[in-house]
């Protein structure tokens, strides 16, 4: 059995959906596809799919078992690329994830560069602002803006941003401007989960920490929803400065309470830390990195 092509048939498999897709994808008969599966799980000793009449689903051994199928088989094409001289010229499919706002403010326009810059690098972009679990999901890098958990990951931190409190100029000229954290209790309040809690925000670090109950007037699931509602007069949010930074520029809102400010956070570009690093990925590090620095130090000065 060749292992690599068994490998590369259950990979297409599983990103197919089905035996017959994944046929038809790689040009194969789907007996062939049906039987290089199945020697792999004979081999195995295991079962790695689900199979039913509608759907095909990874069993738990499975989905560890793909996804080291897929680390081997980017080595694999890694070491090829090497000897064959193509590290002079990088190639592939890159993913990378970031949250939402920041994604399309600032790194869409630095991969839009990228792109002109490697024609032979395809990239998969994804707007989110949960966390994605790298290898779980088969992403190559994420921006991530926080503090970064202790793991294997590795990290290039690329900026800070603050976390600014802001109601629109109307909202302060009704309600009076908060000069200190504890006004917010008298306050109506924006909130979102993603960022802060609905029931309190956190202000300053360590000794000097203080968490302040706000009054959620409104509840939503994003940053630009809230922003909207701030415009509006509902109430103040606490988000992102690069969130609102070109409403303040505007007088759309106004920044309170900016001497009692957290430190500001970190704004990190993260990636699985192979050894040797793909060539894709190292490429787009290396490209992104000080233009995202040059970004985030105008935009957030």
């Amino acid at each position: 059995m060749n292992r690599l092509e068994s490998m590369s048939i259950l990979v297409a498999v599983v990103e197919a959906g089905s035996l017959s897709a994944a046929a038809r994808r790689l040009g194969m008969p789907l007996a062939t596809v049906s039987r290089k599966v199945g020697d792999l799980e004979s081999h195995l000793k295991t079962r790695l799919l689900h199979r039913t009449t509608r759907q095909l689903s990874l069993t738990e051994a499975g989905a560890s078992y793909v996804a080291a199928c897929r680390r081997i088989l980017e080595d694999v094409g890694e070491a090829e690329r090497a000897a064959t001289g193509e590290y002079a010229a990088p190639k592939g499919d890159l993913v990378i994830t970031a949250p939402l706002v920041f994604g399309r403010l600032h790194v869409m326009p630095v991969i839009a560069e990228f792109l002109a810059h490697y024609p032979e690098i395809n990239v998969s972009l994804e707007l989110t602002d949960r966390v994605v679990h790298l290898m779980d999901e088969h992403a190559d890098i994420a921006v991530r803006i926080g503090e970064l958990p202790d793991s294997a990951l590795m990290a290039t931190r690329v900026g800070a941003v603050r976390r600014v409190v802001c109601a629109s100029p109307a909202y302060l000229a009704a309600h009076g401007v908060p000069a200190r954290p504890r006004d917010l209790t008298a306050h109506e309040c924006i909130t979102f989960e993603v960022l802060a809690s609905a029931r309190a925000w956190v202000f300053g670090a360590g000794k000097s920490e203080l968490s302040v109950p706000v009054h959620s007037r409104l509840a939503v699931n994003t940053a630009e929803t809230a922003i909207s509602a701030a415009k509006l007069g509902v109430g103040l949010i606490r988000v992102l400065y690069y969130q609102v930074a070109d409403a303040v520029r505007d007088n759309a809102l106004r920044v309170v309470l900016d001497t009692f400010e957290s430190a500001p956070l970190p704004i990190s570009l993260v990636h699985l830390g192979q050894a040797p690093v793909p060539l894709k990925v190292r490429a787009f590090l290396d490209f992104a990195t000080p233009r995202l620095r040059t970004r985030i130090a105008e935009a957030l000065a």
